[in-house]
């Protein structure tokens, strides 16, 4: 029913087990890029406003869905501790006030969706399409509480080896998603016409349906009854609810830091022009896809050291280490060959090489796509080493980390080297780099150091 302990302290299992759950884990997070990519595409057929609107209201919608996840996340080392110590009821209680604490999480951040207009119109946005975001908030707005229930459960089907799951259901959802899209904002199949509040109806739809599955699943899957995660929802556990709050705000934090920087970023290359920010966007969609398999293999981090740590095992917490970050560097300088010798290959995918700006596009992004080859080592060891250092149970650190180098380190060089330097947006992404190569080395620094304490 559980992953089995491993008792012969060699690397075959480790590696076997990591790959095993990292190849869904990952699935799982492009499944998830594949719902907003055709979102993109379809407003995108809807006219330039609506995509525009559409822009700001998901932006407003993933700061907060980004930061409460932060206590999504906190489930996993508990429950993978309480797991590979065999105590089922922390285990439940852990996922229990994970859903506790993101329903509080979405009530007080609720009014910040209800009031989006006024607050986009303070931001200086055009009215037109701070009304636009407003619509597709009024709807979407409601999608945030079941993404955050996903999250808890994503965190214990993790944790329970049943990652596959939640990939299947990722997919399931990603065809209600653009199908609903078809729909509703084009009118099509009979449905009516609603242009962005379609979009917005897909979001919440998709979202509704992917939460019933896994609760239904986690309820009567054999392999996950004797859980019994969603019995007695309404008992309170207040030890495991702060707990949960206490490990969760700092990783909220630091996804929210990391985000904000790459958003940062595009108001920059905005600065240079339509062709720089196109470019720009291009590349960061190309880089986001990598990202997501480390993203992936980050929660694998969590749950193996997290098992480890359970079973009281040391050894084997160093071991389980070792391995995902012997796992990553090698993605991560496979993806790097990969952009440096097809740079112009993968970035012609995204573009109809018959417009005008093709062209003057492609030549603009070619090198920072070879700048973000050059950093995908770091950016894959600092999202590890965060991995890594949740699954002991060390969040507040970490965080520290992701704000001294994004925003103390990252976004001063970046703008630094963009506008004071010859190189012009390029520096952009190489003040990026530094940011990311410092977060690498602090991070991978602390783990060690921590991981060594487990050895004592």
């Amino acid at each position: 029913m559980n992953e089995a302990p491993i008792t012969r302290h060699s690397y075959g299992p480790h590696l076997r087990a990591t790959i095993l759950l990292g190849l869904p884990m990952a699935g799982t997070m492009l499944a998830q890029i594949l719902m907003g990519v055709t979102d993109t595409i379809m407003l995108g057929w809807l006219g330039a406003a609506p995509l525009a609107a559409s822009v700001l209201g998901t932006q407003i919608f993933l700061i907060l869905l980004l930061t409460g996840s932060g206590f999504a996340q906190a489930v996993v080392p508990m429950a993978a501790q309480a797991l590979g110590a065999g105590d089922t009821t922390v285990l439940r209680r852990a996922v229990r006030m994970g859903f506790w604490v993101t329903t509080a999480f979405f009530v007080l951040t609720f009014p910040i969706m209800w009031f989006s207009e006024p607050i986009l119109l303070a931001l200086g946005q055009e009215p037109a399409l701070a009304r636009l975001a407003d619509d597709y908030l009024d709807i979407a707005k409601w999608a945030l509480l079941p993404n955050l229930f996903i999250m808890v459960l994503r965190s214990y089907f993790g944790v329970a080896n049943k990652a596959h799951i939640v990939l299947l259901t990722t997919l399931a959802a990603a065809a209600l998603n653009g199908a609903m899209n078809y729909a509703l904002i084009f009118g099509n199949w009979g449905a009516p016409a609603l242009g962005i509040k379609g979009a917005a109806y897909a979001t919440l739809g998709s979202s509704l349906l992917s939460m019933v599955l896994l609760m239904i699943l986690a309820n009567w899957h054999p392999a996950l009854r004797p859980h019994a995660v969603l019995r007695r929802f309404w008992r309170s556990d207040w030890p495991a609810f702060f707990e949960v709050a206490r490990l969760g705000w700092p990783i909220g934090i630091s996804i929210l830091a990391e985000f904000a920087l790459f958003s940062f970023s595009a108001i920059m290359m905005g600065w240079f022009g339509t062709i720089a920010l196109a470019a720009h966007g291009i590349v960061m969609q190309v880089t986001s896809i990598s990202f997501m398999v480390s993203l992936g293999l980050s929660q694998v981090a969590t749950i193996r050291l997290g098992l480890a740590k359970g079973r009281k095992d040391a050894t084997e917490v160093t071991m389980a280490g070792r391995t995902v970050i012997m796992v990553g560097v090698g993605f991560s300088l496979l993806v790097s060959v990969v952009f440096v010798l097809f740079a112009s290959e993968t970035l012609s995918l995204f573009l109809d090489l018959r417009t005008d700006d093709a062209p003057a596009i492609l030549a603009f992004a070619i090198p920072l796509l070879i700048v973000a080859a050059a950093f995908q080592l770091v950016d894959t060891l600092q999202v590890l080493a965060a991995g890594l250092l949740r699954g002991l149970k060390d969040t507040r650190v970490p965080m520290q980390i992701a704000l001294f180098s994004y925003w103390i380190i990252g976004v001063p060089a970046a703008y630094l080297l963009s506008q004071y330097t010859t190189i012009g947006a390029l520096g952009i992404w190489l003040g990026l780099a530094l940011g990311l190569t410092v977060a690498s080395a602090l991070g991978m620094w602390r783990y060690i150091w921590r991981a060594k304490l487990e050895l004592i």
